[in-house]
């Protein structure tokens, strides 16, 4: 029996079934280079100015001999490189911490994020210059010279301080930096000589502003004049995200509107307006307007709230913000209460018109037509190059330079990835059978119910285990010196194995380890020579992987042929006394093995 799937043995443990301990297996090595450099250029000639070095020459064959297999299947296209929102770094706070009452959402509100962090408790008790003096506020006088006087003295309701032989100064309504000069002039015009005069704004009044509409905890608030409206949105809690509009805040005093703010414009362009507060000023947010949600390829994946003279594709692109490498946008809504879907290029989205509820996604549909390859193992030059779309794998071996003497083309094989995410959909779909065939079993007795538990516990950690394991996705493509020039997908990896004269001898057996490679030696001498079968060895099913990836089964006592790179590993035999599901477990005991280069207990 052959399988198509090449194997490196890897070490992972389990805690056996019953009372019997586990073995562990020795970690072979594995070849398989993280590569980075890109931009190689395909068409280069390899490098062939070493003594010993030459291009990879290899016999073509379509496809390959006997009775190989591949297991392929088409690309799942260009790979998702692009951040999701919501990345949270240690010890930051999240939407959640911050606002316990807000309904969960996948797109937040575009500036939702605004009320994210304590920026209300860091605020400063200084008089802002631009503040202006109202009753209650405290000036300190200071006169010397001809005439000493010090005093602090308190604004009244009518806006006065009181100062003797001066008499009443108006400072109502006068910004804190003139407050100086406004009560020196009127002492000046008393004391005309040889009096030197210094006032100073000690204290500001608090006000108290009423924050009303869709907040989280509407009511009234304290603070300073010179406060920014942030401050007391944030003290009543933020915007509520499904009732409440980020571009429609207004001031209120005395019923009418004095300032609309927008924090759309505050987030994107830094705009706020000064103002300063007075006693039961309001701070209305207006209800939601029209809003368009976007969840696919922007870097700003928000619901925006557009106005209603704004609802245009162009305005969705500039708070968006898609992709570099976006070029049609899918839009999706109701219209004239009929469901509605258009899919058109970025470029004439722009001119589009947008309705409230509209779900946006832009997309990436450029074809790509070059992408990378990668080389890995015993090679000269380049570990990346990059390929025009519909290479085939004897034009990329044509450019690599390796040292016959060191390197074993002829047995090169493919690590593919979509070959491996369909190796981890098939261990995954029989760990979940396992799973449902343990839970479900009948129960006769309370006695079998007792082992039963036990039994499903075991299974458990065997399956939390078998889990964790990731498939290569190694596709063979050499055989009798035949290498099948097949056709290139994205981020392939080429491997060239390494000449060596050791067999890897591992699994069941007590000593794990490499042994020289004797021409006349049989399978149980190599087994024999890593210590013998331990007490867990299945010696009917030793697996012999070849160099170029092929496994073939044998029993101990068969005549094997051997030869130097390959890998003998002994699987582990389930105890059918023990288990009820020792098919799945055997079953998925090989996949495994095949698929991911692990002798798995």
């Amino acid at each position: 029996m052959r399988i198509s799937i090449w194997l490196t043995l890897t070490a992972l443990s389990l805690s056996a079934f019953s009372s019997v301990q586990a073995q562990t297996a020795e970690q072979i090595q594995q070849i398989q280079q993280q590569l980075s450099q890109r931009g190689a250029d395909n068409s280069a000639a390899a490098n062939t100015g070493n003594a010993g070095v030459s291009p990879v020459q290899l016999s073509a064959s379509p496809t390959l001999q006997g009775n190989s297999q591949t297991g392929t299947r088409p690309s799942s296209g260009q790979y998702s490189t692009q951040p999701r929102n919501g990345l949270v770094l240690p010890g930051e706070p999240t939407m959640d911490m911050v606002f316990p009452l807000q309904e969960a959402m996948e797109n937040p509100p575009f500036a939702a994020n605004l009320f994210v962090g304590g920026f209300e408790s860091e605020r400063t008790n200084s008089v802002n210059p631009n503040y202006l003096v109202a009753p209650g506020d405290q000036i300190s006088i200071w006169l010397w010279g001809a005439v000493d006087y010090s005093d602090v003295a308190t604004v009244d309701s009518q806006g006065n301080i009181f100062i003797p032989n001066i008499g009443p100064v108006n400072l109502l309504n006068v910004p804190s930096s003139q407050v100086n000069a406004t009560v020196t002039r009127s002492i000046k015009q008393v004391y005309t000589n040889d009096v030197n005069v210094y006032v100073n704004l000690l204290t500001a009044t608090p006000v108290s502003v009423y924050v009303s509409g869709p907040v989280l905890r509407p009511g009234q608030y304290a603070g300073q004049a010179t406060d920014s409206p942030l401050y007391f949105l944030k003290r009543a809690g933020g915007v509520d995200f499904l009732r409440g509009s980020f571009r429609s805040i207004d001031i209120l005093r005395a019923g009418e509107v004095i300032h609309s703010i927008d924090l759309y414009n505050f987030v994107t362009e830094g705009e706020l307006p000064a103002i300063s507060f007075q006693d039961k000023d309001v701070i209305l947010v207006r209800p939601i307007g029209p809003t368009i949600t976007v969840s696919e390829g922007a870097r700003n994946s928000f619901t925006f709230e557009l106005k209603p003279s704004d609802l245009t594709g162009e305005a969705l692109v500039d708070y968006a913000k898609p992709g570099d490498f976006i070029s049609h946008v899918s839009v999706s809504g109701l219209r004239d209460g009929a469901q509605f879907a258009r899919y058109a290029p970025l470029t004439d989205f722009k001119q589009f018109s947008l309705h409230p509820g509209d779900h946006v996604e832009f997309k990436n549909d450029y074809e790509i037509q070059i992408y990378p390859i990668n080389v890995a193992g015993s090679f000269r030059g380049a570990s990346r190059v990059m390929v025009s779309k519909g290479a085939r794998l004897h034009q990329v071996l044509s450019n690599i330079a390796i040292d016959p003497n060191l390197a074993d083309f002829k047995n090169v094989y493919l690590l593919r990835e979509s070959v491996a995410d369909q190796q981890q959909l098939i261990i995954n779909q029989a760990l979940d059978r396992l799973e449902r065939s343990i839970y479900t079993a009948p129960v006769r007795s309370t006695g079998e119910g007792s082992i039963r538990v036990q039994e499903a516990q075991l299974v458990t950690d065997f399956i939390a285990r078998a889990r964790q394991v990731k498939p290569l996705g190694k596709v063979i493509i050499a055989e009798n010196d035949n290498v099948a020039d097949i056709l290139l997908e994205e981020n392939d990896t080429i491997v060239i194995p390494t000449k060596t004269d050791l067999v890897h001898v591992g699994g069941e057996v007590l000593m794990p380890q490499s042994v020289v490679f004797n021409p006349d030696a049989e399978l149980s001498d190599y087994v024999a020579w890593a210590g013998g079968f331990s007490e867990r060895a299945n010696d009917a099913r030793i697996l012999v992987i070849r160099a170029n990836g092929m496994v073939d089964f044998y029993d101990v006592d068969d005549n094997s042929d051997v030869a130097a790179g390959d890998q003998v590993i002994v699987l582990p035999r389930v105890d059918a006394k023990t288990l009820q599901a020792v098919k799945d477990i055997t079953q998925i005991i090989y996949q495994i093995a095949v698929a991911a280069n692990v002798a798995l207990n």
